[in-house]
């Protein structure tokens, strides 16, 4: 599995605390920032890690941002993408199993460190169902496809 990791200036101190995550784990990442200290777009680190999973590059994404919505909005408007955005375990766990999400955007002003690392790890960690499921991931894509 590759992820691709991404946040703007509000979602640094969590980014760091995923990528660790995904160290502990052995998953094969990228990160691309924000490395900055001065206030950034977040959709400038949103669409180029969504445009990357979207082409296969990476399996998975991780976007962070102050309360994760903006980044959530902007993935989202990349063909093939179900960015889900997630604030607690059960969230994290059920977007894997049911929607097949493949990208993750969580706020760092909304959820602490410790939380951001056991929904990264669960997430990453979960598989989709399938089943009944798989129809309504199809039911999407055919509508990005009209």
């Amino acid at each position: 599995m590759k992820v691709i990791l991404a946040s703007d200036h509000g979602g640094v101190n969590i980014r760091r605390e995923v990528s660790e995550v995904l160290e502990e784990l052995n998953i094969e990442y990228e990160d691309i920032g924000c490395n900055c200290e001065g206030s950034v777009d977040f959709s400038d680190y949103a669409f180029p890690a969504a445009e990357r999973v979207a082409s296969g590059e990476f399996d998975k994404g991780i976007l962070i941002c102050g309360t994760g919505i903006g980044m959530s909005i902007s993935a989202n408007k990349v063909k093939g993408i179900r960015a889900a955005l997630v604030h607690d375990l059960f969230t994290a766990k059920v977007t894997r199993q049911h929607n097949d999400s493949n990208m993750l955007c969580m706020g760092e002003r909304v959820i602490g460190p410790g939380l951001a690392r056991e929904i990264a790890k669960t997430w990453v960690q979960g598989e989709f169902e399938a089943g009944r499921h798989k129809k309504r991931i199809n039911k999407i894509a055919d509508y990005e496809n009209k």
